[in-house]
């Protein structure tokens, strides 16, 4: 037996120990149809069927992860007995199966990526404040976050390749497009919720997805909504440019057109149609998604991102700084002029005045009103107590939690789990070092993105601008919140390899 594994080739190997997992699955869904009840026998035989299938191709095991990643807060809250939820369950089964494979076929090594540097500096910074820290579980907690953010980026890269890369995009739109479903039928179609969530008439509640809050929601909308948005508008812009074309050969061309027009052009007319309408429809209902959070660091985040965007379209930079101008000028006078919807243009007022009036949060009169607000400033507040009395390597990473009861003000004891500002966070938690690596590896991807929006083009470029949009809707949305939450790191990962991918497509093109 040893020596016909030691002649066989690494792919015939590879074959031999898939048989023998797939029949180990079978066998355990077998066994789970027997004993199990009907619905979680059900639930085990579909999950069965995907790591089976993940075994052979391991980006439905990307595609399980990812899909079923946001569904950590919920199962968290119902089974809390589960060590781990389906997404991280998937991740590891995957990245184990994926490990295997290429180890039998020994083709074992690490992509090149511009942010393996900047991302491993940061782990590294990570893993040193770690010597500060009151709790070494949260410390690993939360480092394993950004090695599974390095894990998936590579697996990407590696299983992906240039061409199968937008199955990866497909994935992470599919999963905004779950929540934003959940989110509109809890907003307005239920017509029941959680009471402290009950906005606008008494009669819609706040969406929240299945991660059991609205901010991260809205932060995980804002994610994947620009990337939509450039796709609909290069969807529409191949559209108007398809029925342009016959306007400018005159009457007798276009009726000579028309009457020409074969078989393979009416198919494409039709699919250039089914894209445009299936990516508009997919952007407005992450839109309107988004919109139902109620999430305040939500909608600033996508402004910034749609300014970020509507700035890179345009080739020329002249044209996209005077669209950006445009843009503000239009965003101001409608809230000036009160164009704007009164619920909206007061839920963001608000925020404004509280900053100004109650910057510190020692001694305020606490209102129903005010609350959310002075919360957060109490933990901004936390937070800079934990940097100046550890500057350097901060109090730990992850530590925040474990710690704040030294740095807690009077009023208000109970930890959030972060400073509600990534950046305030990341200074608390390893210090002036780790924030320096943490925004070193940001200028980086914003670069490599910018980068990409010059040199590519057609869809690709779409997509490239989508992801400077998504990243400034991070950078942006983190002022006010954390979104290194209920896995929407995995996804941050997943679009870190295609940009990576984006990257290596883009070095054999000329910067325009």
């Amino acid at each position: 037996m040893m020596r016909a594994l030691a002649v066989s080739s690494p792919n015939a190997v590879a074959r031999r120990v898939t048989a023998g997992a797939l029949v180990m699955i079978g066998l355990t869904a077998g066994l789970g149809l027997a004993r199990l009840p009907l619905l979680w026998a059900g639930v085990g035989l579909v999950m069965a069927v995907l790591f089976a299938l993940a075994l052979i191709e391991p980006l439905v095991g990307v595609g399980v992860t990812l899909l079923f990643a946001t569904f950590k807060p919920v199962t968290d809250y119902f089974l809390p007995a589960l060590p781990l939820d389906i997404g991280q369950l998937a991740l590891i089964y995957t990245l184990a199966v994926w490990l295997v494979r290429q180890a039998i076929r020994r083709d074992l090594r690490v992509p090149s990526s511009p942010f393996n540097l900047p991302l491993l500096l940061f782990i590294g910074v990570g893993g040193l404040s770690l010597l500060n820290a009151l709790s070494l579980g949260y410390g690993l907690k939360e480092l394993i976050k950004w090695l599974q953010i390095l894990g998936m980026m590579w697996l990407i890269q590696l299983e992906a390749g240039q061409r199968r890369w937008p199955v990866v995009i497909g994935f992470v739109l599919a999963a905004g497009l779950i929540q934003a479903a959940i989110g509109i039928w809890q907003f307005g179609l239920r017509g029941d919720g959680p009471e402290h969530f009950l906005i606008l008439n008494d009669r819609f509640y706040r969406a929240y997805g299945t991660f059991e809050q609205p901010n991260p929601y809205g932060g995980f909308l804002g994610l994947t909504l620009p990337i939509a948005l450039a796709l609909a508008l290069h969807s529409l812009l191949q559209l108007g440019a398809y029925f342009s074309r016959p306007s400018r050969a005159g009457a007798q061309q276009v009726n000579l057109l028309n009457q020409a027009e074969t078989a393979p052009a009416r198919k494409s007319r039709l699919k250039l149609f089914a894209q445009a309408a299936a990516i508009t429809g997919l952007a407005l209902a992450l839109g309107m998604g988004l919109i139902a959070s109620w999430s305040r660091g939500a909608w600033l985040g996508a402004g910034a991102a749609g300014l970020m965007a509507l700035a890179a379209w345009p080739r020329r930079g002249w044209l996209g700084i005077g669209l950006l101008l445009a843009a503000l000028v239009i965003g101001g006078f409608s809230f000036s002029a009160g164009l704007l919807p009164a619920s909206i243009t007061a839920r963001l007022t608000d925020f404004t005045s509280e900053i100004t009036a109650n910057f510190d949060a020692r001694g305020v009169d606490i209102t129903s009103e005010n609350y959310a607000v002075t919360e957060r400033f109490a933990h901004w507040q936390a937070a800079q107590d934990m940097a100046r009395y550890h500057p350097w390597l901060g109090v730990g990473l992850g530590n925040y939690e474990p710690v704040y009861p030294g740095y807690q003000l009077i009023n208000w004891p109970y930890p959030l789990g972060h400073a509600h500002n990534i950046y305030l966070n990341m200074l608390a938690e390893t210090g002036i070092i780790g924030l320096l690596a943490y925004l070193g590896l940001w200028a980086v991807v914003f670069a490599v993105t910018w980068r990409a929006t010059r040199a590519l083009s057609g869809w690709r470029r779409a997509v490239a601008i989508g992801l400077l949009g998504a990243w400034t809707h991070l950078a942006v949305h983190h002022l006010v919140d954390n979104l290194y939450v209920a896995n929407i790191h995995l996804h941050i990962g997943a679009l870190l390899g295609v940009l990576a991918l984006l990257h290596q497509e883009e070095r054999r093109l000329p910067i325009e």
